[in-house]
């Protein structure tokens, strides 16, 4: 909320972007740190610090002039594989929540650029995981292609053995 953050549908994370209010002309710099904004019309969803800096707080929204003004490369994430085996199929897997609510924002922000998005659900000592998952994928070289893209968007990929056949 107090960081300079904001939320893109597209940008990956770490992409710094200036922000001008088209009507008063004051500017900022933020970070896209989430997906979103998940209201038609809406291009991005600002922290309360940056939308107060340009002035969009009372009136909740405002045009405004998007500029890229680099990358913070540390959001680039690397690709893990926990697949033995080389043969398919695999899924990729972006996160593992208890919180159930927690997993389906996160498939409703995969679901923007990617249409294989699945939540498993699986239980481990007496706790119920809902494991966030992009596959099938038939081939491992399709599975490393996808999970080096999710990885540069940064997002923690995971390469496994799908637990469904395709």
């Amino acid at each position: 909320m107090h960081a300079s953050t904001c939320a893109h549908r597209e940008y990956p994370f770490g992409t710094r972007l200036r922000v001008t209010n088209m009507f008063n002309n004051k500017a900022a710099e933020c970070v896209v740190n989430d997906r979103g904004p998940f209201v038609e019309g809406r291009d991005l969803d600002l922290s309360y610090a940056v939308a107060k800096e340009i002035g969009v707080i009372g009136p909740g929204t405002s045009k405004v002039l998007i500029e890229v003004s680099g990358r913070d490369a540390s959001y680039i994430r690397k690709v893990k594989v926990q697949a033995g085996d080389r043969t398919g199929p695999f899924a990729i897997q972006v996160g593992s929540f208890t919180e159930s609510v927690n997993a389906i924002r996160l498939k409703a922000a995969l679901k923007l650029k990617y249409n294989n998005v699945y939540i498993q659900e699986t239980e481990v000592k007496g706790t119920t995981y809902y494991r966030v998952r992009v596959g099938n994928f038939s081939t491992f070289t399709k599975a490393e292609s996808a999970a080096e893209e999710l990885g540069q968007e940064g997002y923690p990929a995971v390469i496994m053995k799908a637990d469904v056949k395709i």
